[in-house]
């Protein structure tokens, strides 16, 4: 049992609440690691138990990405308390994992293992619920971003003037002084932003990206007409459109080792919506939001199926 300091931190009750569970029902051996590195150290050093989290979705997809690292994941059942807020469970409550602490740690010790398509990229990162293009900027505004071996990593939101500050640089001053011009750089940084922001009540245009999107060969957008945004979820996960998986796994339309590919355009397009096992996309560069991870600049990505590739403990249907 894995508990995530972030969630220990944040929710002690609910902490409390599943540890008393998990304890009850079954021998558990309790990890409490301070950082990455002891998380990676303690979860390598598991034996033959199986790994539980407890924790947001960043503790999920930090064991995730460590066990496809270590070439370990088909081999190894995952279960999964969440323990955060409501936006960072998002993913585990996407996947089926229940949000309520004793229902969740009820699934651990009485539900059953279910496969799970995941999608993993040319760079050896991984996507377990599904990805957009543009990245929005949500997950590092609100400190949802989680680093995953060989995946993308949370970009630094800070300003650069303050971060320079916080790292003790010249921000500051000397023996703790403000230099004479930093009230005025700030009064600067909040005309800009506010010359920036939209207007109240005004929605904001998202303007087009010149992308090339192939999905298993096959051209759906292409660099002389500009798309709005691109999805791509793995086969057997809730779609783009909110559709979910019938009672076989099977995703709503069909073929659950696919992946739904979905190009939105700029305006009232009819977007196009595709399946396929391996996905394209270049162009200049771009970001992309990979779950809670924000990922790039990268001019060309290939995302690809792999079917039945981990395994999540769920409740039992029925």
């Amino acid at each position: 049992m894995v508990i995530d300091p972030l969630a220990r931190s944040t929710d002690g009750e609910s902490v409390r609440i599943a540890k008393d569970v998990l304890c009850a029902g079954a021998g558990a051996k309790i990890c409490l690691p301070e950082g990455p590195e002891e998380f990676a150290r303690m979860l390598a050093r598991r034996g033959h138990r199986r790994p539980v989290v407890i924790g947001d979705d960043r503790a999920l997809l930090r064991v995730v990405g460590l066990l496809h690292k270590e070439r370990e994941l088909a081999g190894v059942t995952v279960s999964m308390v969440p323990v955060g807020a409501p936006a960072a469970v998002a993913l585990s409550r996407t996947l089926g994992v229940p949000t309520d602490t004793v229902a969740a740690a009820r699934a651990v010790l009485d539900g059953g293992e279910r496969p799970m398509d995941l999608l993993t990229d040319d760079s050896d990162g991984i996507v377990l619920g599904g990805l957009r293009i543009p990245s929005g900027s949500e997950p590092t505004r609100h400190g949802h971003g989680a680093y995953v071996p060989g995946a993308a990593h949370p970009v630094d939101p800070m300003d650069p003037l303050d971060s320079a500050g916080a790292r003790g640089g010249l921000v500051g001053g000397i023996d703790g002084h403000r230099p004479w011009w930093e009230p005025a750089a700030r009064t600067a940084r909040t005309a800009l932003a506010m010359l920036a922001a939209p207007a109240a009540g005004r929605r904001t245009r998202v303007p087009g990206q010149r992308l090339r999107i192939e999905a298993d060969g096959v051209l759906l957008a292409d660099l002389d007409r500009p798309v709005r945004g691109v999805s791509v979820v793995p086969g057997g996960q809730a779609g783009a459109d909110g559709a979910r998986p019938g009672p076989d796994g099977v995703g709503a339309g069909g073929g659950g080792e696919l992946a739904e590919v979905v190009v939105h355009w700029p305006g009232e397009g009819r977007p196009v919506r595709a399946r396929a096992r391996a996905v394209t996309v270049s162009g200049a560069d771009f970001h992309y939001r990979a779950d809670a991870v924000v990922g790039g600049p990268v001019r060309r990505r290939t995302w690809t199926v792999q079917p039945g590739a981990w395994r999540l403990q769920l409740p039992r249907s029925g």
